[in-house]
């Protein structure tokens, strides 16, 4: 297994420990001096970094796989999905915001499905970049300031409402852009 695809592969054990350091109630608890708000944020950042470090060192040394394809985009949504469910159980995020945002996820995974399997291409969009930025910072803003700093849960809030308003935006444009079938002969 070459280095991109063991990141990928590091990215989907995280999620386990975020969503325990994240859910589970430890009264004043630290490590090594540490909080589980902290800890659970260094967590998602490594693991988000991972993401972005994957691509691009499976570009970089020419090591693109069918794994690392089929894989990378089902870590990122683990991931996602598990974090954004741990905010809506930790009454950070409104559930129906996060059902938004993953309600699109996986609609786009089902369109990208549809157009792998014809053979076509459906690149990524600008808008779901936003959104994907958008959403980590909200993620970590929240659990940063989960229950502690007034600002943090506003701006956490803020990012949020950007990361839905692009992920239904981006739904649309990705649809749009939907190539239609071949015709058959």
């Amino acid at each position: 297994m070459n280095l991109p695809n063991t990141l990928t592969v590091g990215r989907i054990f995280l999620v386990p420990l975020l969503v325990v350091v994240l859910l589970t109630k430890f009264d004043g608890w630290q490590l090594y001096g540490v909080s589980k708000e902290i800890l659970g944020a260094a967590i998602f950042g490594i693991a988000s970094l991972t993401d972005w470090a994957d691509g691009y060192l499976a570009r970089r040394r020419g090591q693109v796989t069918g794994f690392g394809q089929w894989m990378d985009p089902l870590a990122d949504k683990l991931l996602v999905t598990a974090a954004l469910v741990s905010l809506v159980q930790m009454n950070l995020a409104p559930a129906w915001m996060v059902a938004v945002i993953l309600g699109r996820e996986f609609a786009v995974t089902i369109l990208r499905t549809i157009v792998h399997a014809r053979g076509q291409s459906l690149p990524a969009s600008p808008l779901g970049k936003i959104k994907l930025v958008a959403q980590v910072v909200a993620i970590l803003i929240l659990i940063l300031g989960q229950g502690h700093m007034r600002g943090f849960y506003v701006v956490g809030q803020i990012a949020l409402w950007v990361a839905t308003i692009a992920a239904l935006i981006s739904a649309v444009d990705y649809y749009r852009r939907f190539p239609p079938a071949p015709a058959s002969s």
